[in-house]
């Protein structure tokens, strides 16, 4: 069963942000777009990609309202760690949440059976806490900070402006559709 439409569940966890530990939950998501960036594991190789993209477009993201959220089942410690050591990491402004018990990992769905280490997924998130957007790849696919955030643009808009719909390929700006009994077959 897929998780779109559907709100996220509880959770509570310890995070690294701007050289501190904090605790995040569910509460303090709502209210703003989020992303949670799944990620299999800290110091591995095509995470840090990913994880350097992000925070090389972390300030388009701001500028759209949204935080990002990367999560592993790595805890804050290890997250800090890895921050502090590798120059890509050392980037990352972003929240980086600790799962070690698996928690939001699960509450995604996105637990590798029987590994303790989540898939490589990503989920948008609406202000109201209701996933808008999935993507999941496979273990050496390595996602696109640029993609996501056309993603999210579509997510916005469609939520600004009900009854229109983006296309494929759509960026900002670009013509949008209506829905309607005219437009079948048409396009």
């Amino acid at each position: 069963m897929s998780l779109i439409n559907t709100e996220i569940k509880p959770f509570k966890a310890q995070a690294f942000k701007d050289g501190k530990f904090i605790e995040v939950t569910e509460a303090d998501v709502k209210g703003k777009w989020s992303v949670f960036f799944f990620y299999p594991a800290d110091f591995t190789f095509v995470c840090p990609t990913e994880l350097e993209d992000l925070a090389e477009n972390y300030d388009e993201f701001q500028k759209l309202g949204v935080e990002i959220y990367s999560v592993s089942t790595d805890t804050h410690f290890s997250h800090k760690a890895w921050h502090d050591s590798s120059e890509a990491i050392g980037k990352i402004k972003y929240t980086m949440l600790g799962d070690p018990s698996g928690v939001i990992t699960n509450n995604f769905e996105n637990m590798r059976e029987g590994q303790g280490l989540a898939d490589r997924a990503t989920f948008v998130v609406d202000p109201d806490g209701i996933i808008q957007a999935i993507e999941v790849t496979a273990e050496g696919i390595g996602r696109d900070a640029q993609d996501l955030l056309r993603k999210v643009k579509a997510a916005q808009y469609v939520a600004a402006h009900p009854g229109e719909v983006c296309p494929a390929k759509w960026k900002e700006g670009e013509k949008t559709l209506a829905p309607s009994l005219d437009l079948v077959g048409k396009i």
